[in-house]
């Protein structure tokens, strides 16, 4: 039998994606998921004229030669290919997590999705600055909240806001934490030409903005929800696996009648049964109820001619470890 090597998967997972590439190159994806494409030390993301090589090898230096592998092949595979930065998870050095350019002069600063521009900071954590596994989401976004007014909770830098704003919605408000987050955002909107109303963007904890937005008695047609793993402040504590009903319920008197809570549970040991019986805490009172799943794109979940195994934790009848739920809520009294 011949010896499969590193180089032959990421040939095999390139050419199942190849419907995905663009003319321009402007497109963000999953180029190479090794967790389920056989190799789990390596990931590699797209992002227009830069591949960032994810070495979550732990410890990192048994990841090298695959990173070194990777740097001499993949240029020669995609000759447009102008950067490749490396981010290697378990390094005890904050620069190596965020990313080291390995390969070229400079990173892309912006992809193309669906018609609409998103500005890039690679470097700026060891995330890549935008989450490329909720692509189906911001599509969904951009076909059903037109006219409707948003809050973007936990935005990071905002892709998910700004497509609301694409889709034609009233009024997009994002929250976050960190205002250099909230940075990326504004220059998503100016890449795209949308008005930039600074009173939209907002810095504050989660917890304490929610009880402002309660006080004001503001409410939207759609808050979407999309926590990190874990955060503790001294006012909360965001734990995707223990309180995940709390921070639902936080937002659900924000919410207009007949409005929509997109759901996001990231969290990887989190099966999706097990997530479903949080939703059904949410729903028991009998004025939320899940309406649908948006799946995950194959450029994370493997194709059939690419996938070799399983996700950790089943994530039935979601069909990633990123699970969204769009839920219907109605108010009390109508």
């Amino acid at each position: 039998m011949p010896v499969v090597t590193l180089t032959d998967r990421i040939e095999w997972a390139i050419v199942a994606r190849e419907s995905l590439f663009d003319e321009r190159h402007q497109a963000g994806l999953r180029l190479f998921n090794g967790f389920l494409e056989g190799e789990p030390q390596l990931v590699i993301d797209l992002y227009a004229t830069t591949a960032v090589v994810h070495n979550y090898a732990d410890p990192p230096q048994a990841g090298e030669a695959l990173v070194e592998q990777v740097l001499a092949w993949l240029p020669t595979r995609l000759p447009w290919l102008e950067a490749i930065l490396v981010k290697t998870r378990h390094s005890d050095d904050e620069t190596a997590q965020n990313g080291v350019l390995r390969y070229g002069t400079s990173l892309a600063t912006r992809i193309r999705e669906h018609g609409v521009w998103y500005a890039l900071d690679l470097t700026m954590n060891r995330d890549a600055s935008l989450y490329l596994d909720t692509r189906n989401l911001r599509q969904w976004i951009l076909a059903n909240l037109a006219d409707k007014t948003v809050l973007n909770t936990f935005a990071y830098t905002g892709s998910l806001g700004v497509a609301a704003v694409a889709a034609g919605a009233k009024r997009v408000v994002q929250t976050d934490r960190n205002r250099r987050f909230l940075n990326v955002a504004k220059t998503s909107h100016t890449l795209n030409g949308f008005p930039i109303h600074k009173p939209d963007f907002q810095t504050d904890d989660f917890w304490l903005h929610m009880n402002k937005f309660k006080r004001k008695d503001e409410l939207f047609d759609c808050v979407i929800v999309d926590p990190p793993m874990f955060a503790a402040t001294d006012h909360g504590v965001v734990d995707l696996t223990q309180n995940y009903t709390k921070v639902l319920n936080r937002v659900r008197p924000l919410m207009e009648h007949n409005g929509t809570i997109i759901a996001i549970n990231n969290a990887l040991f989190l099966s999706g049964e097990e997530y479903l019986a949080l939703l059904e805490k949410i729903c028991a009172d009998g004025y939320v109820e899940v309406e649908q799943y948006i799946d995950i794109a194959e450029d994370f979940t493997g194709y059939p001619t690419t996938r070799l195994s399983k996700p950790i934790t089943n994530p039935s009848p979601f069909n990633h470890s990123t699970k969204i739920a769009v839920l219907k809520t109605r108010r009390r009294g109508f």
